[in-house]
């Protein structure tokens, strides 16, 4: 059997990181004297951060976060109020463990829009599924569902994510000339978290 067949057959089993190296597995098992068994401990480890690696970025394209900033670049100085302790809790997710809902509340340009993204981020390197979309882009994608079975199937869909955040874009109804940002938390029947 040549090694591109068994590379081949490796890769259609999901043994993606054994096929990676698997010309230099065996010299290495052999240059260190591995028993059979530290040999699959090797492979099997390999495969679970290859795996986990793959999980991540496919949670990641399906956040649709797209690029955004960090907090590191936050100006906490802007918003002329802000808890910073809450939002820090909520970018460690604290509000998953209570099944309760993140609310952002605050005029145009504060930073609500960077904070959600950062907590999308943040639940999907958690090992949860997340997604971040605009109000408007989740009602056209709702109306454009072209059954009623269809539409239930979207909505039971994106409830059933840990974490969504829907981005209301336009004008905010607060005064644009305050600069404060509010945070708040709250009960909800569901693990669905919307950021207005």
């Amino acid at each position: 059997m040549k090694d591109d067949d068994l590379n081949a057959r490796l890769r259609a089993l999901g043994f993606f990181a054994l096929a990676d190296v698997l010309d230099d597995i065996i010299p290495m098992a052999t240059k260190k004297r591995w028993s059979t068994t530290q040999l699959f401990e090797y492979v099997v480890a390999l495969e679970e951060k290859e795996r986990a690696r793959r999980s991540v970025e496919r949670r990641m394209s399906r956040s649709k976060l797209a690029r955004f900033k960090t907090m590191a670049d936050f100006d906490w100085e802007w918003p002329t109020r802000i808890s910073a302790d809450a939002i820090h809790a909520a970018l460690d997710l604290d509000f998953m463990k209570n099944d309760h809902n993140v609310v952002l509340v605050g005029a145009q340009g504060l930073g609500k829009t960077m904070i959600a993204k950062n907590i999308v981020h943040n639940a999907v390197l958690a090992g949860h599924s997340a997604l971040f979309i605009t109000a408007a882009d989740l009602l056209l994608d709702l109306a454009g569902q072209e059954s009623a079975r269809a539409l239930d199937r979207r909505i039971s869909t994106t409830r059933a994510l840990p974490v969504c955040a829907s981005m209301r874009s336009g004008t905010w109804n607060t005064n644009s000339a305050r600069r404060t940002c509010s945070f708040s938390s709250c009960r909800s029947a569901t693990r669905t978290s919307h950021w207005s």
